[in-house]
């Protein structure tokens, strides 16, 4: 196709398969191009696929967008294109929400009954050929604060009350009448002290980085677990590690770290209350697939000239809603 749109397509290592970016391939022309070619690829380019969804290449080479129109980002957080060039400009982002949130939830589902029944504990006692009779806790009637109440923060909602817990949110807007969540605060610290479980899911912007300090640590029950499945820089990792240690709180699964990856020294790996997994809650079998069919199915929408789905607010740096 000489004069159809142009799509770049940003990838690291493997490009989408053929097959599922035939939708686009027969309406545009498609340049498929990693990091260290995004600048040359962007020139003349209408539509920015971000199918490396962690690549921080964008804003170096912004200066080459002469014309593009929208951005997609293959996963749901949009900080890495949040930079101020882009904020200011008149292209549209768009993120590939809802995929994710099922293999989320069910995650932090996980991570939840593996502590209250101390699976860790278990292994490890395996692993030395001990068997030693414990009782372990109820989830039932556990209290879950989720900061975060977006698509993903509800599908988490709804799964933990199916499981008999009392959950609770924390966003921008209090409210008490919310169908997932029941009540929302809008006072991180006033909720805290409230949870047995605390579930950050929050994207990350100006407003949320860094929000679980000390202080947060310091205002939650002595035996609350943290499941951070958001963004490593929405905690303080120093305070944490320092917070875990003094058992400030009782334990952490971590999906997200800062830095990532963590450094091989990073003294989280060795703290026996912690468990640590590589940023794969949300990839289930299958994923890579389905960003894809999100992208072509938003393409479809923008070559017939109709409004595109999960339209990120650049203000807020997340699909309001």
């Amino acid at each position: 196709m000489e004069n159809g749109p142009i799509v770049t397509v940003l990838h690291r290592d493997s490009v989408p398969e053929s097959d599922l970016m035939a939708p686009v391939a027969e309406r545009a022309v498609v340049r498929y191009t990693e990091a260290d070619g995004l600048a040359d690829a962007l020139r003349g380019a209408d539509v920015l696929f971000v199918y490396d969804f962690q690549t921080r290449a964008v804003p170096g080479a912004w200066h080459s967008a002469d014309r593009l129109r929208w951005l997609h980002m293959g996963g749901v957080g949009v900080d890495p294109v949040m930079f101020p060039q882009l904020r200011a400009s008149e292209v549209v982002v768009t993120n590939t929400r809802n995929v994710f949130d099922t293999a989320i939830a069910e995650y932090v589902l996980g991570q939840i009954i593996s502590f209250a029944k101390d699976l860790p504990g278990s292994i490890r006692l395996q692993q030395r050929h001990e068997w030693r009779h414990r009782e372990s806790e109820r989830v039932a009637g556990a209290t879950a604060l989720i900061v975060g109440t977006g698509s993903i923060g509800r599908t988490i909602a709804r799964l933990l009350r199916a499981a008999g817990m009392t959950v609770r949110g924390v966003g921008r807007r209090a409210r008490s009448d919310d169908p997932d969540f029941g009540t929302v605060g809008d006072d991180l610290h006033a909720e805290l002290p409230g949870a047995d479980y605390v579930i950050a899911i929050a994207p990350l912007t100006a407003r949320t980085r860094h929000m679980f300090d000390a202080a947060a640590f310091a205002a939650m029950k002595p035996h609350a677990r943290f499941v951070n499945v958001g963004r490593g820089e929405l905690v303080v990792t120093d305070d944490l590690v320092a917070a875990l240690g003094n058992s400030s709180i009782a334990a952490a699964a971590l999906d997200v770290v800062d830095p990532e990856p963590l450094p091989a020294d990073h003294p989280l790996w060795d703290l026996p209350n912690v468990v640590l997994t590589p940023h794969n809650s949300g990839d289930f079998h299958g994923w890579r697939t389905e960003i894809v069919r999100a992208f072509t199915t938003n393409f479809g929408r923008w070559a017939a000239g109709l409004p595109l789905d999960n339209v990120v607010d650049k203000t807020l740096g997340y699909v309001p809603g």
